[in-house]
């Protein structure tokens, strides 16, 4: 199957260059989602473009992109200590791209999810044990039958602090893949700001919580079989 969707897809898992990109546009094509369907907090925060609010006391912010954002999201608003989640897109160099676009493989963003959480380190090392866990990080540009460079992994980090712990858990976590007879981590590991032009855009509504609205859904995340443990 996975030779069937590299023949089908193969082309998309070649990055596209900056000159190269979709033009992309000024402004959302769409209007934004603003509640969080689980947790009922506001998804947007100060970086709202029609009503900036602020995050609670605290609050940091983190992208993760492990393939379809859809259940990468769903793991995330479950986790102690997460504020809120959305999905959209990051990495890439497209301005305001849309769904569609960024399935093209002519962006280069990567289906990303933004966490907005508060506890500190501990919320952040929990996210980052599900994360590892929960998806395959030595295929790159793929996650199952999802082929292409918008289904890379990645974390791109809005701090130093956050960069050093995201950096110690992947070393960790290759150690426990390495052991296991696993191959290697090819996630991309950057702060949010050098990654392709440097901000996350927010996907389209019917993309936020789509599996709490849609339970039965498509969704290949799930155990990979490596325990992940990055410590304190």
């Amino acid at each position: 199957m996975w030779q069937m969707m590299d023949l089908l897809y193969g082309h998309k898992k070649q990055m596209v260059t900056r000159e190269e990109a979709l033009p992309g546009r000024d402004r959302y094509p769409y209007a934004l989602a603003r509640e969080h369907l689980v947790l009922g907090t506001d998804m947007l925060g100060p970086d709202s473009p029609t009503d900036p609010r602020p995050w609670p006391a605290g609050a940091e912010e983190i992208i993760l992109a492990g393939g379809c954002f859809w259940g990468i999201e769903r793991i995330a608003w479950q986790i102690p200590g997460v504020h809120t989640t959305s999905s959209g897109y990051a990495g890439g160099f497209t301005p305001h791209p849309t769904y569609e676009e960024v399935f093209s493989a002519r962006t280069g963003h990567t289906e990303a999810v933004r966490v907005i959480y508060t506890g500190g380190d501990d919320t952040l090392r929990a996210l980052l044990t599900e994360f590892w866990e929960q998806h395959d990080p030595t295929t790159a540009n793929r996650q199952g039958n999802d082929v292409g460079t918008e289904y890379r992994s990645a974390v791109y980090w809005t701090t130093p602090a956050q960069g050093e712990i995201v950096r110690d858990s992947a070393a960790r976590y290759q150690e426990a893949l390495t052991e296991a007879g696993r191959g290697t981590i090819t996630t991309e590991l950057s702060p949010l700001a050098e990654a392709g032009n440097g901000v996350y855009y927010t996907a389209e509504p019917e993309h936020q919580q789509y599996l709490a609205r849609n339970p039965y859904g498509y969704c290949n995340h799930g155990f990979n079989g490596v325990a992940c443990s990055i410590g304190a």
